[in-house]
């Protein structure tokens, strides 16, 4: 199975977009990544971790958000919202969480292939970090990308409440003049400011339950100031736990690079349909000083516009450089058996009582969840098997028994009205084919499988240990649309 490795040049993602985004390019440049100090406006705090070990601490911190007449209880790693750290590849990570949450808590690291003890699922990885406890992540990601952490227990609850960053692994990337992340959220609050359910029996029922407040780094349609007539990389996560977009942009054309963190060969992007927990990296070219450009979600009665950025000040001067992205993917064989996993409304009750228990990485054994981890509502199901379930404490058995080296073709059939963006752990797969909704050949973690849809995936499981599969509208995945796989 021999390896991928796309290779690029900047004068191909600049050829990527339409007639706008093939300009010269002349002098040098260096990428401009804010990493100490205040961030600028809309924008958020950036910090280089490489090599350096440092702390995360869950805890309950007060801000005021879109203009509330109080504060909102937000539980955050640290006292700002979505904390981007940033990498280089080679470069190792050592970040010890410190809970000083309420309930227990993890860190599941979203889209990186760690190691199996690293990937923070409590009672399948390890056990759940309680309060005034500690747990030290410790790996060295294996490929470069737009990645973000967040809790794996009572989700709908800590995600919903901010409990969440980004993760940035550079590696050979082209000059780009600007490189922004974008986190797209939306907030359960009442005018008060307090926190609405994160989990309602209509939401979770359908297609999840909405926020009230709709934001771009925890702001409200925010103006981010970019360099004019340069080539500014964003990078666009949707750590919503509901909501889907048909992001876009006015005012500019783009270029997508890459999909959740995995480089595919430049072309033009009208608009990418974006579930939660699903990326893109995207290269803009900026209009003349004075220019604005719009992010837009069309999947909406009107588009909305979600962020704005204002070119301002001196335009930059550039070379074209090259370059070749390390990262190398495992080609599946696509000869073998095609396994279809179909995702269901509904499902025969299953007692998981009396089976084998899950062994952890550290050889320790678990057969029981408590009660924060796991609900006995059950509304959802992959192949027919939901978890939970009646017995709901108790682990079910592996969905998918898997030999190490193993090429794996399944074909996700969604047979409910509703969409779920379906997200793998551990590994990447290749989107093969989907019936309905119209995208690239490419690599990704998480995929939206429309309704009444079916779409074809393949990876190769390399990576031992257990891993989970689920749907990424957090409300689903609470309430059964969840299950683990094995690879030995």
């Amino acid at each position: 199975m021999p390896p991928f490795r796309p290779a690029f040049t900047r004068r191909a993602i600049l050829a990527g977009g339409a007639a706008i985004l093939a300009a010269p390019l002349v002098g040098c440049s260096q990428s401009t990544v804010p990493v100490a100090g205040a961030p600028p406006a809309g924008r958020l705090r950036e910090t280089r971790i490489g090599g350096q070990a440092i702390t995360l601490t869950a805890q309950e911190h007060p801000l005021t958000l879109g203009g509330r007449s109080g504060a909102t209880p937000t539980w955050l790693y640290g006292e700002e919202l979505f904390p981007v750290l940033r990498l280089k590849r080679d470069e190792s990570l050592e970040v010890t969480l410190q809970n000083q949450l309420s309930e227990h808590t993890s860190i599941h690291w979203h889209g990186v292939r760690v190691p199996n003890a690293m990937d923070g699922v409590p009672y399948v990885t390890q056990m759940p970090v309680k309060p005034g406890e500690n747990f030290t992540y410790r790996f060295t990601p294996p490929g470069s990308g737009t990645y973000f952490f967040h809790p794996h227990c009572n989700t709908s609850v800590q995600l919903g409440r901010g409990l969440s960053g980004v993760l940035i692994v550079e590696d050979g990337d082209p000059q780009y003049d600007d490189d922004v992340v974008v986190v797209l959220k939306d907030w359960r609050l009442a005018e008060d400011g307090s926190f609405l359910p994160f989990l309602t029996a209509e939401g979770a029922g359908r297609s999840g339950t909405y926020g009230t407040l709709r934001t771009v780094n925890g702001m409200v349609a925010p103006e981010i100031v970019v360099p004019p007539e340069a080539l500014v990389r964003l990078r666009l996560l949707n750590l919503d736990s509901t909501r889907v977009g048909d992001i876009g942009f006015q005012g500019a054309d783009a270029s997508l690079l890459a999909v959740d963190g995995n480089l595919l060969a430049p072309q033009p992007l009208e608009n990418w349909r974006l579930g939660p927990g699903m990326r893109i990296d995207v290269a803009v070219l900026t209009p003349a000083a004075g220019g604005r450009v719009s992010l837009v979600d069309f999947f909406a009665a009107e588009p909305v516009i979600l962020a704005t950025f204002v070119a301002a000040g001196a335009p930059p001067r550039r070379e074209v450089t090259e370059f070749e992205d390390r990262i190398a993917f495992s080609e599946p064989d696509l000869s073998g058996e095609l396994r279809q996993l179909r995702l269901s409304a509904s499902a025969v009750p299953t007692d998981y009582a009396g089976l084998a228990p899950i062994v952890l990485p550290d050889g320790s054994t678990i057969d029981l969840l408590d009660s924060l981890c796991s609900t006995s509502r059950t509304m959802w199901a992959i192949d027919g098997k939901p978890w939970p379930q009646n017995g709901h404490e108790h682990l079910p058995p592996p969905l998918l028994d898997l030999k190490r080296g193993q090429s794996v073709q399944i074909e996700l059939v969604n047979t409910t009205p509703h969409l779920h963006p379906m997200h793998l752990h551990g590994h990447i797969f290749k989107v093969l084919s989907s019936s309905k909704l119209q995208r690239p050949l490419h690599w990704a973690d998480t995929v939206l499988v429309m309704p009444e849809e079916r779409v074809q995936i393949a990876f190769v499981a390399d990576n031992p240990g257990n891993w989970m599969i689920h749907c990424h509208i957090i409300e689903h995945q609470d309430t059964g649309m969840m299950a683990w796989f094995r690879v030995t």
